[in-house]
């Protein structure tokens, strides 16, 4: 009896310890559904039983002609402005079905996420922008899709339950982003290097309770690396100190891209969304509560027409203008007080071979107690940010001494056999954050943890703060709040557009009248898959690298894309021509972005439809030329619009990057390739102009000369 009970307790204590050892590494390596993994909702496009190619039949947007004449009727027969009115009839009372439910303001992250929320709530959705879709800080973001490992670090020591709940609403978030734009978002690893091995435990536990608070919303397991297969993974980094590193999972993503494909998915399901419309003031009631925006077309500006102003009428007015809300809280009130503390965040673009091609890196503690990301992003590398604060501005410039904090951190991780060069940079650009102060909180200049929504005594609903990962849940309340403060009714989609192009998924079956945008896939989703490219590179005959970003940046219109791209003529690649021949961004891209995206400018495709101004300034300007002359063809524009278009490129470049030497460029010298740029730092970079030898010419010269026999030669 004795010998049984002594045999029990251990064999009882080795059962417990096995059983929770194996729990834990079935819950670590347990089969599951990554989110944005799932295949093709939709099965890429075949041949007909005769063997004829059956393309997608995708549904179109509204021209933007035909978004505009929407736009005026709602404001009266002629949508005039009151000071243009010439006659009675011109200002007849509007059909009440023509007046919106809801008209938008900015048409960035937050406002095309309420415009596509709205729509799919049946509720008649005006969106307006004063330039392009995510032209802002939305497409200015570090490109991540995450949860906020540094702010659960912060809710475990400070015991502060509002930062473990932004952390779990920002983890679920996440999912839903991959799963409804798959082609657009992707799970990255990131690996946060260790030179103290106290600092292992410490990071390990933070990395799995990020993946515990995931559960089902997560991506992949954290795990620790070695200090040999820490430098496997990631050659580039400095060994001296490195005792080994822990990767965790989190999401990124093509961020004006993702605006761009939320602005045409609104579009789609009967939003009316149009870009470079300016507001310039707010219409008011009788009783002083807010009716409409007056606004005018600023394309027919750019076309030396003077711009055609108009009134927009809606029963609830919503300010989504980021970094530039009190522009717009300051048309409806003159006296309030501003709440946006904008906060500057700088990134910088580095040839790719700065980085892996699939793995970040993460310094949690810089010098100055800031986090910075280095990630790999469209074939480059982005390393940011900073946060300082800043003055609102269009489009500000990133300035040298961020930029250079920036390669000093670079620096500190790097080996030193990695010379972190300035001129490295192709691309820098600065970010403004809408980091916002609640107006009724008793501490006025205390900031607002996440995002704001507050309505104002007239009823302009304004929708401030957050970021990226959470724009979907900010927009869901913004429009609860916007359908209890207008009292407007939702209803059920019942005219769904084919947004898969087939008649394979009914998108407006589970469209019921509430919120359903976690479930709505995005232009593009229904028919991507990881090996979407390989059917592209078969039909069409594109190179495999632009096929790969093709369907990376528009899913399954990638199909229009590559039919609107130009034959070669040659035996191999069929169709295509870069627009850049460092990149694979093509001239049917730039047909696309016109036809289908709503783009009106060169810096409309150069930096939002496709991302080569961010990718690299020079690029983009040298690339300037052949984007302009196909976009004339499409828009008709005559040799003073090129013009136009040309200086504007540059002036936009500027904030890109672009050395100040090549700001007074023309299109001429662009175009036929005499740009001097021997003033530049590029241009001592680089041995250029020695003829081949085993030894060349330059180094020669600058190297000693070896005595024969020297311990050297030996």
């Amino acid at each position: 009896m004795a010998f049984r009970q002594r045999l029990a307790k251990p064999l009882f204590y080795s059962t417990g310890a096995a059983a929770l050892g194996g729990g834990i590494l079935y819950y670590t390596y347990r089969p599951r559904n990554i989110p944005g993994s799932d295949p093709a909702v939709v099965s890429p496009p075949g041949y007909g039983a005769e063997g004829g190619f059956r393309p997608p039949r995708f549904p179109k947007v509204k021209t933007r002609d035909e978004q505009i004449a929407d736009l005026k009727r709602s404001g009266g027969s002629k949508g005039a402005a009151a000071g243009l009115l010439k006659s009675a009839d011109a200002a007849a009372p509007q059909n009440d079905a023509d007046i919106y439910d809801l008209l938008v303001i900015g048409a960035g992250a937050t406002g095309a996420g309420i415009a596509l929320d709205a729509a799919t709530r049946g509720l008649k959705v005006a969106v307006v922008e004063r330039d392009d879709f995510s032209s802002g800080t939305s497409s200015k973001s570090t490109k991540l899709v995450h949860g906020g490992v540094r702010y659960l670090e912060k809710a475990v020591w400070e015991l502060d339950y509002n930062q473990y709940a932004l952390v779990k609403e920002a983890l679920r978030e996440r999912k839903y982003f991959l799963e409804t734009a798959p082609h657009l978002s992707m799970w990255l690893p990131i690996m946060l290097p260790l030179d103290k091995w106290w600092k292992a435990p410490y990071y390990w536990a933070g990395t799995k309770c990020y993946d515990f608070l995931a559960g089902s919303e997560g991506i992949e397991s954290s795990y620790f690396l070695t200090r040999s297969k820490a430098l496997d993974a990631f050659p580039m980094l400095k060994k001296d100190n490195l005792v080994g590193a822990l990767v965790y999972y989190d999401g990124a993503h093509n961020d004006s891209r993702m605006n761009v494909s939320l602005a045409m998915t609104a579009a789609l399901y009967g939003s009316t969304v149009v870009n470079h419309i300016e507001v310039t003031g707010l219409e008011k009631d009788a009783n002083g509560m807010l009716c409409g925006a007056r606004v005018r077309d600023l394309v027919q500006d750019k076309n030396g027409k003077k711009p055609d102003e108009f009134i927009i009428r809606a029963k609830g007015i919503i300010n989504a203008t980021g970094p530039f809300t009190d522009g717009i809280r300051k048309f409806d009130d003159e006296t309030v007080k501003d709440i946006v503390a904008p906060s500057s965040g700088v990134h910088v673009i580095l040839p790719g071979y700065y980085s892996p091609q699939k793995m970040g890196l993460i310094d949690p503690k810089t010098s100055d107690g800031r986090v910075i990301f280095f990630l790999p992003w469209q074939g480059n590398t982005i390393a940011g940010t900073t946060d300082s604060p800043t003055t609102i501005s269009q489009n500000p410039v990133a300035k040298e001494a961020e930029i250079d904090w920036i390669l000093s951190e670079i620096r500190h991780y790097l080996s030193p056999d990695i010379n972190v060069r300035r001129g490295d940079v192709l691309a820098a650009w600065s970010g403004i954050r809408p980091l916002v102060k609640d107006p009724n909180a008793k501490n006025t200049e205390s900031l607002v943890r996440n995002h704001l929504i507050n309505v104002s005594p007239s009823g302009l609903l304004t929708c401030a703060g957050g970021k990226w990962t959470t724009y979907r849940q900010m927009a869901e309340e913004a429009v609860d709040e916007a359908i209890k403060t207008f009292n407007l009714q939702t209803r059920a989609v019942l005219n769904a557009p084919d947004v898969s192009g087939t008649e394979q998924v009914n998108d407006g079956a589970r469209l019921n009248g509430t919120c359903q945008t976690h479930q709505v896939k995005l232009v593009g989703a229904h028919g991507f898959s990881k090996t979407l490219f390989i059917n592209l590179i078969q039909h069409f005959g594109v190179e495999t690298d632009i096929a790969k970003h093709l369907t990376e940046s528009y899913g399954d219109r990638a199909w229009t894309v590559a039919a609107l791209s130009s034959p070669t003529e040659q035996r191999f690649p069929v169709r295509g021509e870069r627009i850049s021949p460092l990149y694979p961004f093509i001239d049917g891209e730039v047909r696309y972005a016109v036809r289908h995206e709503y783009a009106q400018t060169a810096v409309d495709v150069l930096a939002r439809r496709t991302r080569l101004a961010f990718l690299n300034a020079q690029a983009a300007l040298e690339a300037a030329p052949k984007v302009i002359d196909i976009m004339a063809q499409e828009l008709k524009w005559d040799s003073k619009r090129k013009e136009v278009e040309w200086v504007d490129t540059v002036k936009f470049l500027e904030s890109m990057g672009l050395p100040k030497s090549k700001l007074t460029a023309t299109r001429k010298q662009v175009e036929s390739g005499k740009l001097s740029f021997k003033d530049s730092i590029e241009y001592k970079m680089y041995s250029r102009h020695d003829q081949p030898n085993d030894e060349l010419e330059s180094d020669a010269k600058q190297s000693p000369v070896l005595k024969l026999g020297s311990a050297v030669e030996k």
